[in-house]
């Protein structure tokens, strides 16, 4: 029998940071709860296990590294697409901060 693969999720904020950070992240379980936490708070959830897989090498609170940037560019690219929202607008309303 095939070992279940375990469910990760990662949690990006960005919002008044000047750089996104990783504001939570876990495995199976508290996964779970990340990911339902960050639906009850309408925040956008998209699966990409080649990003997780990068940014799970972080910690929780450690800002994205430069060589990062871009693939994080593209998911907040969506979000902020999703929000009908343009850069530098998360600024302006902080409670448009979870970009995650």
């Amino acid at each position: 029998m095939p070992m279940k693969t375990p469910l990760e999720a990662l949690a990006l904020e960005y919002g008044l940071n000047k750089t996104p950070k990783v504001s939570a992240k876990g495995r199976d379980e508290l996964a779970q709860m990340i990911i339902e936490e960050a639906r009850r708070q309408g925040v956008y959830v998209t699966q990409d296990p080649q990003l997780l897989a990068l940014l799970s090498r972080l910690d929780v609170g450690e800002e994205i590294p430069p060589d990062m940037f871009t693939a994080v560019a593209v998911i907040l690219s969506w979000v902020y697409w999703l929000k009908g929202m343009k850069p530098g607008d998360e600024k302006l309303n902080p409670r448009n901060t979870n970009a995650r």
